[in-house]
């Protein structure tokens, strides 16, 4: 896609911190960290979201992850590795070609606000009628 971000820097029309590549991924440092080490990985092709990208691409952005994941803890030595990835606007995608963030936390650093929230008992009647909603509407 002509105006996309992520696609210029696979074409390496924008630079990059590359930290692995292969045939259908592409990963590299983001630009504006949440901590030392955060690492986006993307798909080589354009895919918006979840709902878009084809299953061998979000197949290999999860292989590929658990290189980096293993880079990132060897390297850097954090006490956990959080795998973010978000689809619209709604949830703050803010670029809109399907990436997975990995966000590593250091001893001592803060918590990482996407990783923490309050245990609050849901209503388990309204819990299974979603649940068998979703499971209906699976193909």
């Amino acid at each position: 896609m002509n105006d996309c971000i992520f696609c210029k820097i696979i074409q390496g029309e924008i630079p990059s911190v590359k930290v692995y590549e292969n045939d259908r991924v592409f990963a590299f440092e983001d630009i504006n960290p949440i901590a030392p080490g955060h690492t986006l990985i993307i798909p080589k092709v354009h895919a918006e979201n979840i709902w878009e990208i084809p299953e061998e691409d979000l197949a290999a952005i999860h292989v590929a992850s658990k290189k980096v994941a293993r880079a990132i803890r060897e390297a850097l030595d954090p006490i956990g590795v959080a795998a973010l990835q978000l689809n619209g606007r709604g949830v703050n995608q803010m670029v809109m070609h399907y990436h997975l963030h990995l966000v590593p936390r250091m001893a001592g650093s803060p918590e990482l606000s996407i990783t923490k929230w309050d245990l609050v008992p849901g209503d388990m009647a309204l819990i299974q009628q979603t649940g068998e909603k979703i499971a209906g509407a699976i193909r």
